[in-house]
């Protein structure tokens, strides 16, 4: 005769919560992402995909220099975008923890991630008409006599960096601002009463106590931006490819899907390295 347990019941309940979630991922993200590294190891052969296992198309992308570039400008726009929206949304998240009153900050709040109630495409669209040569920043410069003719700002890594950090500061800003406000002012008296300063205090105390906040905004804006089409399409042009252009490329020009299935792949093993790397710092912090 078998008994059931009480824990056998819960674990059988537990299990039906869990599954309908299980079953979605493993219908919409495992299942494409093995045919997708399935596709990688084909090959394409005139107007044909030919099913033969190798490594051409890895070999190919380490041999080629034009993905070996995108791949270049992709890590470098993104760490630079990280670093950036590092930089300014650390203080706006102080201010509004530390220096707006209690009562308004929920409206600060609100005006930070206006850009959030903004299509992607149309936040994109409107920079470039801000930065193109007939755009406010040129009329301005030439209206103070600043440069005598238009400037080119749009089309260029400083325009897809721009309109990058623009996007994910606010992002970061509600990351970090998580951390602050939980931080308890009990940190900083103690620190006082052991003859800390301010800067001290926030070097010692409030810095690696809002980490994870940093690193989580900062993991986020790695993978949203490295994997991003829109942005480096509208603002960049085509003077200077991402990897994400080049993947569009393989499929919409040439319709080279192995070799673009092979590059999604190394994108996604740039970002599972990043993810790797924090983790592991986090762990560091956190200990």
């Amino acid at each position: 005769m078998t008994v059931i347990t009480l824990e056998d019941v819960d674990r059988r309940r537990a299990w039906g919560f869990v599954a309908p979630a299980l079953l979605w991922i493993i219908a919409f993200f495992v299942a494409p992402f093995v045919f997708m590294a399935a596709m990688s190891l084909w090959k394409r052969e005139g107007r044909e995909i030919v099913r033969v296992w190798s490594l051409d198309n890895y070999l190919r992308f380490f041999s080629e220099s034009a993905f070996l570039k995108g791949l270049t400008n992709s890590v470098e726009i993104t760490l630079t975008v990280t670093v950036l929206s590092v930089l300014l949304a650390y203080p706006l998240a102080w201010i509004i923890a530390e220096r707006v009153p209690r009562r308004f900050q929920r409206m600060a709040l609100i005006l930070a991630i206006l850009p959030f109630w903004t299509s992607y495409v149309v936040r994109s669209y409107s920079w470039l008409l801000v930065l193109s040569k007939n755009g406010v920043i040129n009329q301005a410069l030439m209206g103070l006599g600043v440069v005598a003719e238009p400037i080119e700002i749009a089309s260029t890594r400083s325009a897809t960096v721009l309109g990058f950090v623009h996007f994910f500061v606010m992002l970061l800003t509600l990351t970090i601002y998580s951390n602050l406000i939980q931080l308890s002012p009990n940190y900083r008296r103690a620190a006082a009463d052991l003859g800390a300063n301010a800067f001290q205090t926030f070097w010692h105390v409030v810095l690696p106590l809002t980490l994870p906040g940093i690193v989580t905004g900062a993991f986020l804006t790695f993978v949203l931006c490295i994997g991003d089409y829109v942005t480096p399409q509208i603002l960049g042009g085509n003077n200077e490819l991402v990897l994400p252009q080049i993947i569009m490329l393989q499929l919409g020009r040439r319709a080279d899907f192995p070799m673009a299935a092979a590059l999604s792949i190394i994108l996604m093993l740039v970002v599972t390295l990043a993810y790797v790397l924090c983790a592991r710092w986090l762990k560091i912090e956190r200990a």
